[in-house]
């Protein structure tokens, strides 16, 4: 029973819509959710950036990470692979911006953390550590509070989609 369940998980988060795309971004929600509109047509797709965790924009911090998104995006061509659905059921993504990693740029900025899970460090663990040593963004404060801990202690803010 164990060995099905985490068969249906992993199906869930490997299982993608599409492989790749080109697009644009129509729309930046946070650090780490973005809409983008296919170069073939169509409507805008919500993507979550694979790898991060960028904070809420109603925690500090969140509007920078925001900001910073839209300046990476706004009004370039954005290349987009698809990698899976998260457990909510969002399209998980990596975006490059001519063969720039848009999560590593975010990362490195000190914009978002690298999203690990169960003691991994996450795919940019590097940029944070590089990030956390020049005390860039987030890391500029001594503790900062990962959006999950700030979600549990506050709830989700109130984000227009």
């Amino acid at each position: 029973m164990k060995r099905l369940a985490a068969s249906c998980l992993l199906t869930l988060f490997v299982s993608a819509p599409w492989a790749t795309m080109s697009g644009r971004a129509t729309y930046i929600s946070d650090g780490d959710t973005l809409w983008v509109k296919p170069t073939t047509g169509g409507k805008p797709i919500k993507l979550r950036l694979q790898g991060i965790d960028a904070p809420e924009v109603c925690q500090p911090g969140g509007t920078e990470a925001r900001d910073a998104l839209k300046r990476l995006v706004a009004q370039r061509s954005l290349q987009v692979e698809s990698v899976g659905r998260d457990a909510w059921g969002r399209t998980l993504a990596r975006i490059s911006i001519d063969h720039q990693d848009i999560g590593a740029r975010l990362v490195q900025g000190g914009h978002a953390w690298s999203d690990g899970f169960r003691g991994d460090p996450g795919p940019y663990a590097a940029e944070e550590a590089s990030a956390r040593r020049a005390q860039r963004g987030l890391f500029e404060q001594a503790k900062p509070e990962r959006p999950r801990d700030f979600r549990l202690r506050h709830g989700p803010c109130e984000v227009p989609q």
